[in-house]
């Protein structure tokens, strides 16, 4: 269910308190203060800062999901182009949300064991996308690596770098960013110059 408008509120203003000083260092009082409300308002609808993290990392999962979910609409059945638009998806996450991809690399660990498993079991079915995309390319012979786990691994760690180097003010817009990260995943998926797909997996 989506959150409310308060609670969207209370997710930005959060996020934005734990991507400056970390979820340890943040105050959940600094929170209701920033967000204009009493305390006791924002423990209407988040029990305690854990629930509020908890609300914070998995509103990332949802934006994550939506950006990888429009960039696959047209994809069709191609497994190339449902790879090229899973790794598109990917970075444009990286580079127009950075502060989610931020917590979600750097706060995750902080959440309680009830928490992180809801947590692992949202994250669990985007990485099953990914992996199923791969199966069935190699299954039909589109994508020619033995180590077809290994590329999966491999693709998500470059684009999750991103972070550490992406500027909005750089030379290279998102798009291109993303174009080019597609063609590197299909150079790990296919290492020995095999495919002959188009850019967009179609004709």
């Amino acid at each position: 269910m989506a959150p409310s408008p308060k609670q969207r509120l209370f997710i930005d203003v959060g996020r934005k308190e734990f991507a400056r000083n970390g979820y340890g260092a943040s105050s959940i009082r600094t929170i209701a203060q920033e967000a204009g409300v009493s305390l006791s308002a924002l423990y209407y609808h988040y029990k305690n800062k854990q629930d509020l993290l908890l609300a914070i990392l998995l509103d990332g999962v949802d934006t994550y999901d939506a950006v990888c979910d429009a960039e696959l609409a047209d994809a069709g059945d191609d497994p190339v182009a449902q790879l090229r638009a899973f790794v598109r998806g990917n970075v444009k996450f990286r580079t127009q949300y950075p502060l989610q991809g931020q917590l979600i690399a750097t706060e995750v660990r902080n959440l309680e064991p009830d928490g992180a498993r809801q947590y692992d079991e949202r994250r669990r079915a985007g990485r099953k996308r990914m992996r199923d995309i791969i199966d069935e390319g190699v299954r039909q012979g589109l994508f020619t690596t033995k180590y077809p786990d290994d590329c999966r691994r491999s693709i998500l760690a470059m684009v999750s770098a991103i972070a550490n180097w992406y500027e909005p003010a750089g030379p290279d817009t998102p798009d291109e960013i993303a174009e080019r990260y597609a063609d590197m995943a299909m150079d790990l998926l296919c290492p020995s110059g095999t495919n002959t797909a188009p850019r967009d997996g179609r004709e």
